[in-house]
């Protein structure tokens, strides 16, 4: 403990060169740890976490259901009865719109199960894990994930055009623009994700920092930092999903 409340005192210029390295702690054999390797720290932790957030962009989005009372179902639902207080957690869409803030952009459709629990009074969490680029095998169960515990707020639309999330989510999700605010298909708005708490889970115990990482510490990392940190497996591949659409 001692030890690692001395490491977090490290300056911006230390995470950046230990970030740089840090995925050598992925290549160490199971159960093997190299003399003198010392667990990254919140900070270092908290640069790999949002250098994950900038990259990926998928994730999963977890609400919890309200008790009936409080719930406004279209009766066309047919929800079970008996679900209040259950989590549910469903894959969504989402961007690094906000850089600045940390805060991940998310397109809701009113209709779907998890916004309608936010409206309801759910907080939410989003869980996020890292994939390789580089098709190395790795074991996953090593490899860094996090969550981000907070709720979601509506943006506005003159925000989000000032924000200019449209241009944005387009370029993470070219596909998303069919059900974007404005279409024809379902009711939709923009809100961001207000990261309340951080929970990081960066690979085995022996290797990895794995804990509550202080909100400041995630919201105060620059763009440098983001842009010099490189993740295990950080290569980009000829192929794409976005090449079949």
């Amino acid at each position: 403990m001692h030890v690692t409340r001395r490491l977090v005192l490290v300056t911006s210029l230390v995470a950046i060169t230990v970030c740089n390295v840090l995925p050598d702690q992925y290549e160490f054999p199971i159960g093997v740890t190299p003399d003198g390797w010392e667990i990254p720290t919140p900070r270092q932790s908290a640069v790999m976490a949002r250098r994950i957030l900038h990259l990926e962009s998928i994730a999963t989005l977890s609400s919890v259901f309200p008790h009936e009372k409080n719930a406004s179902m279209d009766i066309t639902e047919n929800r079970p009865s008996g679900l209040a207080g259950a989590p549910i957690g469903l894959t969504e869409y989402y961007a690094d719109c906000e850089p600045e803030t940390g805060n991940p952009t998310i397109l809701a459709v009113a209709i779907a199960t998890t916004f309608k629990n936010s409206d309801a009074g759910s907080n939410v969490t989003l869980s996020l894990r890292w994939h390789p680029r580089d098709r190395k095998w790795r074991s996953a169960a090593n490899l860094p994930r996090f969550a981000l515990v907070g709720h979601l707020e509506e943006i506005p639309a003159y925000e989000a055009k000032d924000l200019g999330l449209k241009a944005c989510f387009a370029k993470t999700h070219p596909d998303a623009v069919a059900w974007m605010p404005g279409n024809d298909i379902h009711e939709s708005y923009w809100t961001r994700l207000v990261v309340d708490e951080v929970f990081w889970f960066g690979g085995f115990g022996d290797r990895a920092y794995i804990g509550w990482i202080p909100l400041d510490e995630w919201k105060n990392v620059t763009s440098k930092e983001i842009s010099e940190c490189r993740l295990p497996g950080e290569k980009v591949v000829s192929s794409s999903w976005r090449e079949w659409l």
